[in-house]
C-alpha cells in the first residue's frame, strides 16, 4: 500500500501520450528484448525496489538531507536512478519497481505530500517531481539497454483528495470525473466482509482514498484503454498493483490481458486461504503468507523455524504457482528487518532466504544498507543518505547470492520452476535445494545470530554423490561432497549456499 492506509503525465493531446508503441517495438526488437515481458520471462528477474522520492537525485549526490517523519518529497528522480543503476546492476538485479508514475494531490495535507505516488488524480498526466515524459522513457531505454526490466507501481482502486468524503470535488478527477464513478462514502469497518473491503473508503478526513466501482463496466474500460496505452508508450515489462484485495477480483482478468505484461497484487494478507486465491485472477502476488513467520524465524535464536517449513510447504499447493509469487522481506509498508533485529547474520540469512526461495526475489531500497526504519513513515529513508556504499557488509551478500541465483539459472533454466524443498530442519537450521541434479543451489541457514556457536552439521539429501566438489560462493570456499554429504562449518549464525564447482566456469562467481 502507499502511505500506510493512505493511498496514492500524461496529457492525452500531447504529442508524446499519442506517439504510440512503434518506435518502441523497435528499440525492443533490437535489444533483443520481448515486446511484453511474459510471467516465465519475470521468473528469471531480480527485483530491486525504489521510492522513486528516496532513491536519487539528480545530481547524483549523497549530501541532501531528507526528513522521513516530514512525510515531503526529498527530490528523487528517474534522472537519478539511471545515474545509480550501476548500484543496482552490480549487486545482480536485473528490474527494477518504481513508485506511481501519474500525478498526484499537490500540497502538504495533515497526513504530509504525496511523495509516495499512492494519492493519484489524473490518470493521463505524469508526476513531474519525479521528471518528465523524456526522463521516464529515457530511464525505460536505459534498463533495457542492460537487459534489466522496469516494473511501474499502480493504483486502480482509488484516487486521493485532500479533506474529507463531503468535500471531494469529482471534477477534479480524470478521466474519473463523476460521482457515478465511486462507491458512495463508507469505513471498513470489519475485514472479514470482503463487500466492506470492496466497496469501501480508505484513508482518512485529512486524504481520503475515493473508492471506485471497478465492477462497473465503464470504469473497466477506461482503465484498461488506460494501462494498455500507459505499458505501451514507456515500454513497462511489469506492474506491481497496490491495494489488490481492495478492488473486485473479476476486474482483475481483463485488465492483466489489456496491459499485456506481468502483474503482481499487494494483497496485504498472512492468510494463504485467503491470498492465494488472487493468483486465479492475477498472474502473481506478494508472498505475505512468507513473509510473516519468515520475519519471526529468523528474527530470534527462538524463532520457530518449523511454522516456517509449514508455510513453505502449504504454499506450494495453497497457490496456483508458488514459482511466481513475490518473495520479499521487507517494503515500503512494513517495518523493516533490522528494526525488529540489529544483528547482522541475522539479517544476512533472511535476505539469502528472500533471494533463493521460490518466486520472483524482492530487496527493498536500504536493506542492503541495513536501514532500520520503522513503521510508516521512518522506513521510507533515503538511499543516498547511505553514501551507496558497496562495501556495505548485507550489499556485498545480495550481491553474491543474486549472482550465484542468476548462475543457478543460466546453468540449467529448470531451475525457474523447481519448487523449494527442504531438505533439512531443526530448531535453529534451515537447508534448502531449489533446481535439479547436477545444477541445483543448496541453501543453509541458521537464526542463531552473530554470537552463534560453531559447529560442523553434515548435510545429506543435497541430489550431489560423494566426492562432487562443490563452492560455498558466500565464502567462496571449495568443499568435496563426503559419504555423509556436504560439511557445513556453521558459526556465527551466518548463511552458507553452495553451488557446484564445475557450473562456475564463466560466471564470475567467485573469480571461477
Amino acid at each position: 500500500m502507499g502511505e500506510g492506509f493512505q493511498k496514492a503525465g500524461m496529457d492525452e493531446s500531447n504529442s508524446f501520450w499519442k506517439k504510440g508503441r512503434r518506435g518502441e517495438r523497435r528499440h525492443r526488437a533490437l535489444s533483443g528484448l520481448a515486446c511484453a515481458a511474459t510471467p516465465a520471462e519475470w521468473r528469471s528477474r531480480s527485483i530491486y525496489q525504489v521510492l522513486t522520492d528516496r532513491f536519487a537525485r539528480d545530481d547524483g549526490g549523497t549530501g541532501a538531507s531528507c526528513d522521513t517523519g516530514a512525510r515531503a518529497y526529498c527530490g528523487g528522480t528517474y534522472q537519478g536512478i539511471i545515474k545509480k543503476l550501476d548500484y543496482i546492476q552490480d549487486m545482480g538485479f536485473t528490474a527494477i519497481w518504481i513508485s506511481p508514475i501519474t500525478y498526484n494531490l499537490e500540497g502538504n495535507t495533515g497526513d504530509g505530500t504525496a511523495y509516495h505516488g499512492y494519492w493519484q488524480q489524473d490518470l493521463y498526466r505524469l508526476n513531474e517531481n519525479f521528471g518528465s515524459a523524456d526522463d521516464l522513457k529515457a530511464l525505460a531505454t536505459e534498463l533495457h539497454n542492460r537487459d534489466m526490466y522496469l516494473m511501474v507501481d499502480i493504483v486502480v482502486n482509488h484516487n486521493g483528495w485532500a479533506g474529507d468524503a463531503n468535500s471531494v470535488d469529482y471534477s477534479k478527477f480524470n478521466p474519473f470525473n463523476q460521482k457515478s464513478y465511486y462507491h458512495d462514502y463508507c469505513e471498513v469497518t470489519d475485514y472479514n466482509n470482503q463487500d466492506l473491503v470492496e466497496d469501501c473508503w480508505l484513508g482518512s478526513s485529512n486524504v481520503e482514498l475515493v473508492d471506485l466501482k471497478t465492477e462497473d463496466s465503464a470504469v473497466a474500460q477506461k482503465y484498461n484503454e488506460w494501462i494498455a496505452q500507459l505499458v505501451q508508450n514507456y515500454s513497462i515489462d511489469g506492474l506491481r498493483l497496490d491495494t489488490a484485495k481492495h478492488v473486485d477480483k473479476s476486474f482483475y482478468p481483463d485488465f492483466n490481458k489489456a496491459a499485456g505484461v506481468f502483474i503482481t497484487g499487494e494483497v496485504f494478507d498472512g492468510n494463504p486461504a485467503y491470498t492465494c486465491p488472487y493468483q486465479n485472477y492475477l498472474d502473481s502476488v506478494l508472498n505475505y503468507p512468507i513473509y510473516y513467520p519468515l520475519t519471526r524465524a529468523f528474527t530470534s535464536p527462538s524463532g520457530s523455524i518449523s511454522d516456517l517449513v509449514n508455510e513453505i510447504n502449504t504454499m506450494k499447493t495453497a497457490c496456483k504457482d508458488s514459482t511466481l509469487l513475490g518473495s520479499f522481506s521487507e517494503n515500503h509498508d512494513i517495518t523493516r528487518f533490522a528494526a525488529i533485529t540489529s544483528d547482522m547474520s541475522q539479517a544476512k540469512n533472511v535476505i539469502a532466504y528472500t533471494i533463493l526461495a521460490d518466486g520472483v526475489p524482492i530487496i527493498y531500497a536500504g536493506q542492503e544498507q541495513h536501514y532500520s526504519g520503522a513503521s510508516d513513515p521512518n522506513n521510507r529513508e533515503a538511499t543516498w543518505l547511505s553514501g551507496y556504499n558497496t562495501d556495505a557488509e548485507l550489499y556485498k551478500l545480495t550481491a553474491a547470492v543474486n549472482k550465484a541465483r542468476n548462475a543457478a539459472i543460466a546453468a540449467d533454466n529448470r531451475y525457474l520452476t523447481y519448487q523449494n524443498w527442504v531438505i533439512y530442519s531443526d530448531g535453529t537450521t534451515l537447508a534448502m535445494r531449489k533446481g535439479y541434479d547436477g545444477a541445483q543451489l543448496i541453501t543453509v541457514l541458521s537464526n542463531k545470530g552473530a554470537n552463534g556457536d560453531a559447529y560442523t552439521l553434515n548435510l545429506g539429501n543435497t541430489g550431489w554423490s560423494s566426492g562432487t566438489a562443490v563452492t560455498e560462493v558466500i565464502a567462496c570456499s571449495d568443499v568435496t561432497v563426503g559419504g555423509e554429504g556436504v560439511p557445513v562449518p556453521m558459526t556465527n549464525g551466518l548463511p552458507r549456499v553452495y553451488f557446484p564447482t564445475a557450473k562456475l566456469a564463466g560466471t564470475g562467481v567467485c573469480g571461477k
